[in-house]
């Protein structure tokens, strides 16, 4: 799951795609991030949850997404290029074009490759920065390229503040 004002001129960035936040629970920095991040850039979900458990996580949240893209609605779960496919086409409906979409998760396996293979800029979020392996998720094998990381949200947000004060 991060843009407009600043990182329009600085990064070139001007939507951000939010993902699967069925994980907020554990991170608490979730909500204020996002809150802040809404003001500044579109935030778009696409999830490997279903419509009630991200509508619950949601709650938690309250943000309100320029749009929301379930395994539920697509058919399918990431890392499938079907999802990627599905949200690229959707996005593309509403005037973002692909090359303006940064692709911002924290897996390697289910988002960064396919954000990759689909030719999307993406942000990597590294919760486990302090920690051996991938957790939950499973290894990508290679490592998919990142064109920015941080190791939670708040850094993302740190940094957007700072180029502002820059400009």
């Amino acid at each position: 799951m991060l843009l407009r004002a600043g990182w329009r001129e600085g990064l070139g960035w001007s939507i951000k795609i939010a993902t699967d936040f069925s994980w907020v629970g554990a991170a608490v920095e979730a909500a204020g991030a996002l809150q802040y991040l809404k003001k500044h850039f579109k935030l778009v979900i696409l999830s490997n949850v279903d419509n009630e458990t991200f509508q619950a996580s949601n709650r938690r949240l309250q943000v309100e997404f320029d749009a929301v893209y379930t395994a539920e609605d697509i058919g399918s779960y990431k890392p499938s290029a079907r999802n990627f496919d599905y949200m690229i086409e959707k996005l593309e409906g509403i005037g973002v074009k692909k090359e303006r979409i940064l692709h911002t998760a924290e897996s390697m396996f289910h988002d960064h490759k396919p954000a990759n293979d689909h030719g999307l800029k993406s942000c990597w979020i590294h919760r486990r920065h302090a920690r051996q392996g991938f957790g939950a998720t499973v290894n990508p094998g290679q490592m998919p390229h990142f064109d920015f990381k941080f190791n939670n949200l708040q850094e993302l947000v740190k940094t957007h503040q700072e180029q502002l004060q820059s400009k």
